[in-house]
């Protein structure tokens, strides 16, 4: 992670750290601990965007107060019909695309990162990354393209 963090703060625009207090009042309020990569991010920035500065960069990562179930952020409502409690957004992509976490899946001690395309949320969630620091280095070389998506996991055509 040391490496992916320098390239973020060399390259992009990375926000002011997050306390370790505020990381126990956000875990608190989630329900969840952050995984040791997403820890280490948010304790150098909390948040911050790649390629271009906030507020429309093209990867926003969203700071810890921002951070909210998908479904709510997606669908507007907190219910089990408009997809997993376990999912919360992590990257806004913009035009309510996100990239989100899925804490009910940690592995390895990480949580896996998946696509929530507001068109086919929650039904369709590709797996984008095995975890945060995976994501981030895949993003940072992405040259601010959707990398996933010119990487062959495509979202479905919508007609």
């Amino acid at each position: 992670m040391d490496n992916l963090l320098a390239e973020f703060f060399r390259h992009h625009y990375p926000n002011p750290p997050a306390s370790s207090q505020q990381i126990a009042a956000f875990e608190a309020r989630m329900g969840w601990r952050l995984d040791a990569e997403m820890r280490a991010f948010y304790l150098h920035s909390n948040g911050g965007g790649l390629f271009a500065p906030m507020p429309n960069p093209k990867y926003g990562i969203l700071p810890l107060d921002e951070i909210q179930r998908a479904r709510v952020a997606i669908r507007g409502r907190d219910q089990e019909s408009a997809g997993p409690a376990s999912h919360f957004t992590l990257v806004d992509m913009q035009d309510t695309d996100f990239v989100i976490v899925d804490v009910a899946r940690r592995e390895n001690d990480r949580y896996p990162l998946l696509d929530a395309f507001h068109e086919t949320y929650p039904d369709e969630t590709p797996l984008i990354a095995s975890s945060f620091g995976t994501f981030l280095e895949k993003a940072l070389q992405s040259r601010g393209r959707t990398f996933w998506l010119s990487s062959g996991l495509l979202r479905p055509r919508i007609s």
